[in-house]
C-alpha cells in the first residue's frame, strides 16, 4: 500500500526472515515500533468499553467500566476475561466466545511455531531447529514457568526428570547448547521474553538464573489450559509487559539474599517494584516489602496487587491496586 510518503508491506510468513533480523539487512535510517499484544486498557477499548472515575463512597477515587449502552460492567471481571483470553487483538471479532478464541489462538501457535521457527530451522542449518518435539516440550515448560528463576541446564534436567522427554528414545538428555538455540529462536520470534538479574548494591547484571516471560496470557492458556490459583505469577507476566508498553528497561532485582520482581528504568524515571496476588496476610506483607526496605535510594518504590489491603502505604512505599496501576 503506497500514499503519500508511507509504504506499506505486509508478509505472510516470518520464516525466511524473523523481526528482530530486519535490521542486518535494511539499510539506511529507519526507526522499528516493536508491537506487543494489547494491554488491559486496550482490551478494554477494543471490547467497547469507556472508563471513568466516581468518588466511592468510602472515600477516594475509584473506577468502572461502561458498555456502549451505558452498561457497567465491574472491572475485575473483565480483568479476569484478559487474563484468560490473553491480548491478541482479533480477539474483539470472536465475542469472547471459548471456542472461537482457542481457534485463533491455535493459528497464532500454528504460525510462529511450526511454520516460522521450525522452517526457518530448516533453512538456517547452523541452527538446527528441526525437533518439533522438543520445541514444544521447551515452549511448555516456560509456558508453566513464567516468573520462575531458571537455568538453561535446568530446563534440560527437568524435561528428562519429570518424563516430558524420555530418554528411552533418545541417547541423552538434550545438550545444553541445543537448550539454548531453541530457547534463542522463542526469543527472537518474540513469544517468550528474557529478564536477566540485577545487583542492586553491587550495580551489575548477574549471568544466573534470569525469568521467562509469555508475550500473551491468552497463548499460556492454550498451551496449558487455563488453571485457577497461579493469578501471582500471571499478574507478574502483565506487569512486566506492561512495563515494557511505557518504555522502561525492566531488570530483577537481587539485593542482599531477597529479590525484587522488577526495576524498571527509563531515561526520566526509574521504580522498583514488587507483584503479588494479595497483601492481606502478614506475612505476605512481610515479604514483599522487606526488599524494598532495604534499597537504600529514594527513587519510587511499589507494591501491584489485586487486594491491597486497608494500609496503601507502608514506609514510603505505595501499594497499588493492580487494575488501577494498569489504567493508570
Amino acid at each position: 500500500y503506497s500514499k503519500g510518503k508511507y509504504d506499506i508491506y505486509v508478509t505472510g510468513s516470518n520464516a525466511f526472515l524473523l523481526s528482530s533480523e530486519l535490521s542486518t539487512y535494511l539499510s539506511g535510517r529507519y526507526v522499528e515500533v516493536k508491537m506487543l499484544p494489547l494491554s488491559f486498557a486496550e482490551f478494554l477499548d477494543f471490547q467497547g468499553y469507556t472508563v471513568e472515575s466516581y468518588q466511592s463512597p468510602a472515600g477516594g477515587q475509584r473506577k468502572r467500566a461502561i458498555d456502549k449502552q451505558g452498561q457497567m460492567m465491574d472491572l475485575r471481571e473483565l480483568f479476569q476475561a484478559y487474563i484468560r483470553f490473553g491480548g491478541m487483538p482479533a480477539i474483539s471479532e470472536t465475542g469472547l466466545d471459548q471456542k472461537k478464541v482457542h481457534m485463533l489462538l491455535d493459528g497464532i501457535y500454528s504460525a510462529v511455531v511450526v511454520r516460522d521457527i521450525l522452517e526457518r530451522g530448516r533453512r538456517k542449518e547452523q541452527r538446527a531447529i528441526t525437533d518439533a518435539l522438543l520445541l514444544r516440550k521447551i515452549i511448555l515448560f516456560l509456558s508453566d514457568n513464567i516468573g520462575n528463576n531458571t537455568s538453561i541446564r535446568s530446563i534440560g534436567n527437568t524435561l528428562v526428570t519429570e518424563g516430558l522427554l524420555e530418554e528411552g528414545n533418545r541417547k541423552s538428555k538434550p545438550a545444553v547448547q541445543t537448550i539454548s538455540a531453541y530457547i534463542d529462536a522463542l526469543l527472537e520470534s518474540y513469544i517468550f521474553y528474557e529478564i536477566k538479574r540485577f545487583d542492586i548494591k553491587g550495580k551489575e547484571y548477574l549471568k544466573t538464573l534470569g525469568k521467562y516471560y509469555i508475550v500473551d496470557t491468552g497463548l499460556r492458556n492454550y498451551l496449558l489450559g487455563y488453571r485457577e490459583g497461579d493469578t501471582g505469577h500471571i499478574l507478574e507476566n502483565i506487569v512486566y509487559f506492561e512495563l515494557l508498553r511505557r518504555g522502561y528497561d525492566v531488570a530483577i532485582g537481587k539485593i542482599d539474599k531477597k529479590e525484587v520482581d522488577f526495576i524498571a528504568t527509563r531515561a526520566d524515571d526509574k521504580k522498583y517494584i514488587q507483584v503479588t496476588e494479595a497483601m492481606n496476610a502478614p506475612e505476605t506483607r512481610e515479604r514483599e516489602l522487606s526488599p524494598l526496605q532495604k534499597i537504600p535510594d529514594n527513587y519510587e518504590k511499589l507494591v501491584v496487587c489485586m487486594d491491597t489491603g486497608l494500609q496503601q502505604e507502608q514506609d514510603g512505599i505505595r501499594i497499588v491496586n493492580a487494575i488501577d496501576f494498569l489504567l493508570e
